[in-house]
């Protein structure tokens, strides 16, 4: 396509973000790339913005190749997504950044691709034979997830829905677990602050159950439990909100009926999980054609946050958890973002590429 704005990720300093999938597809693509550092982590960013200029002069490439710009300013990655010579765009992060940096791109005199991931709740369903053999080891095994990197994975299980006459269970060995977790650093201030602003939030409401809340100060998370009935759920859009950390919400289900209601109500996601045995395939059958259009992922017995680079990887969603559905930013298919297909039709083969001539 030609030169790519690549805006670095908060939460995966190193994996995800200077040298992450976005730059690697980018310049698998055959396209330069120009390098928003994220300003959590300007050290760390431009110690491996030194690693690839290195790589860039040891083979050969044009010095243009990777170019890397150091803000923390609004206004340089909006100069960046504007830029008319910055042909398409990788972002990962906060849904208000993404969504205005989406909204310059489309606004362009010229149009864009912006392919940005714009977070989720991740919600887990857990069947009514599943929830009935192993509520607490799912529950346990829930928690675990729920606060691995101090909840600041963009899989991370946020939302579990779980039949109201199994929830107890769940609800208590979910608890435990989580009661042996301090309060732990997260990557900036800000996201802290952010974090304990959300779980305030969701404490807030009337209908909303505290079952933890182990607080924090500073740049600390602690692990948070809310348990709220699907009927108020329901009515609260708000609580699908994301909180980024390792905080969690319950929804008891009065029934099948209101699982369904649930699923349907639900934004884009990334992930969707189903926590289901043999028993549970009829109500499964129900509910994966719902889930097949509100996520990119959709996993059994298994939890979200751990993400394989493969060629069957889809990390992205419908909107908002992703702004482009078609895309992934995680997996070998990835660089499809950053190129753009083109027929040759009747075409001699001295006018074909290369590799498309006979050999």
């Amino acid at each position: 396509l030609g030169p790519v704005g690549v805006f670095g990720a908060s939460n995966f300093p190193l994996a995800f973000s200077t040298a992450g999938g976005d730059t690697a597809a980018a310049l698998a693509a055959g396209c330069p790339v120009v390098y928003k550092g994220h300003p959590g982590h300007p050290a760390t960013g431009e110690i491996v913005a030194q690693a690839i200029a290195a790589a860039v002069e040891k083979t050969g490439m044009p010095k243009g190749t990777f170019g890397f710009v150091q803000s923390n300013t609004n206004a340089a990655g909006e100069a960046l997504v504007q830029h008319p010579l910055t042909r398409a765009v990788g972002f990962t992060g906060s849904y208000r950044g993404g969504k205005a940096l989406f909204d310059l791109a489309m606004a362009r005199p010229e149009p864009i691709p912006f392919f940005g991931e714009l977070g989720a709740i991740n919600p887990v369903f857990i069947l009514p034979a599943a929830a009935t053999a192993r509520a607490a080891a799912i529950g346990t095994g829930w928690a675990g997830s729920l606060t691995m990197g101090v909840g600041q994975f963009c899989t991370n299980p946020g939302v579990v829905v779980v039949p109201d006459a199994q929830a107890d269970a769940f609800i208590g060995a979910a608890q435990d677990a989580l009661a042996q977790v301090a309060p732990t650093p997260m990557l900036t201030g800000g996201t802290a602050e952010g974090y304990r602003a959300g779980v305030a939030q969701a404490a807030s409401h009337a209908s909303v159950q505290t079952c933890l809340n182990a607080g924090g100060t500073g740049r600390e998370g602690g692990p948070a439990l809310f348990v709220v009935a699907g009927t108020d759920w329901l009515a609260n859009p708000d609580l699908a909100a994301e909180m980024f950390g390792p905080a969690g919400i319950v929804i008891r289900a009065k029934d099948q009926g209101e699982v369904q209601q649930i699923a349907q109500a639900l934004h884009g996601q990334l992930t969707c999980t189903l926590q289901m045995d043999d028993a549970d395939l009829d109500a499964a059958r129900a509910l994966v054609p719902v889930l097949e259009r509100k996520a990119g992922r959709l996993l059994v017995n298994a939890f979200p946050t751990g993400v394989e680079v493969a060629d069957s990887m889809v990390h992205g969603g419908p909107f908002p958890a992703s702004t482009n559905f078609g895309a992934t930013s995680v997996g070998t298919l990835a660089i499809r973002r950053f190129t753009r297909p083109v027929c040759y039709q009747d075409m001699p083969q001295a006018l074909l590429p290369q590799d498309l001539q006979d050999q």
